[in-house]
């Protein structure tokens, strides 16, 4: 019997960090390196998700859908750099969306959060 479960739930902020169901796992709002350069915040929101994956036994590799939020779709060049960087030919399916962030560090704060879907499915 498949169950969900979640991981890192942050009552004041109503979400969970990781949602697995079946042989799927979601994660939301990951971000990191918020106020630095676009790049760092790529990093920093791979880092995120790295350490998300990990409490589950996954990685980067088994990412297979991400929805990345950018305030300026014009740093797609620069996301693409660190993905090339960080999943190493091991893409997943993406989309990039353009957005202003409802986020205290205001213009020169948020500029990347990433959501993805993972797949464990996979024999160990």
């Amino acid at each position: 019997m498949n169950t969900i479960a979640r991981g890192g739930v942050n009552e004041e902020w109503a979400y969970s960090e990781y949602v697995v169901a079946g042989d799927f796992v979601f994660l939301g709002f990951c971000v990191g390196n918020v106020g630095q350069s676009v790049e760092e915040q790529v990093h920093g929101a791979l880092d995120d998700m790295e350490a998300r994956l990990a409490k589950v036994n996954l990685t980067l590799s088994d990412v297979v859908r991400v929805d990345v939020l950018l305030r300026d779709v014009w740093n797609i060049p620069v996301m693409e750099k660190v993905f090339k960087e960080r999943f190493k030919g091991v893409y997943p399916a993406r989309k990039t969306i353009g957005t202003d962030f409802a986020h205290v560090g205001g213009p020169d704060g948020l500029q990347v959060q990433i959501d993805a879907i993972a797949y464990k499915g996979k024999e160990a």
